[in-house]
């Protein structure tokens, strides 16, 4: 499972819509993780999968569903079991900018994925998105705790 899932940590909102709301349906919410430190900025459907301040919730990206491993068809299977049953809210999506900031002390980066027109962007330590590819596909998973 773990070859499967490239990134996973336990985030607490801090914000939403720290710029004003933009979309009747959709919430910018600033998240901060609890073990590795990022920090994220992520567009969530508000409608479906409501936020608040000081939710605490688990996230994971990865780059299929498919618990063995293998990747991901596009096509949708009823009755299959997937990594998507331990989670309550799913995205699919494609990581298209990567950047680091050599200047900080630690070596900082950035990765930015689209969700469809719903952006993420999750900053760190370098180490920690070292494994994410330009144009790669991905799956961010969530669940409330």
């Amino acid at each position: 499972m773990s070859s499967i899932i490239l990134f996973e940590d336990i985030f607490v909102v801090d914000k939403l819509d720290p710029d004003g709301k933009k979309f009747d349906k959709v919430t910018r919410m600033e998240a901060r993780s609890q073990n590795c430190d990022m920090f994220m900025h992520l567009d969530v459907n508000s409608e479906i999968y409501p936020m608040h301040v000081g939710d605490k919730f688990t996230m994971a990206l990865a780059h299929t569903l498919n618990l063995d491993g293998t990747p991901d068809t596009g096509y949708y299977t009823p009755g299959r079991k997937s990594l998507a049953d331990k989670y309550e809210y799913v995205m699919h999506g494609k990581l298209y900018k990567i950047s680091d900031d050599g200047s900080a002390k630690g070596l900082k980066a950035e990765i930015y994925v689209s969700y469809g027109g719903l952006l993420m962007m999750l900053r760190g330590e370098a180490s920690h998105v070292s494994q994410f590819e330009l144009d790669q596909r991905l799956f961010l998973l969530m669940r409330k705790l």
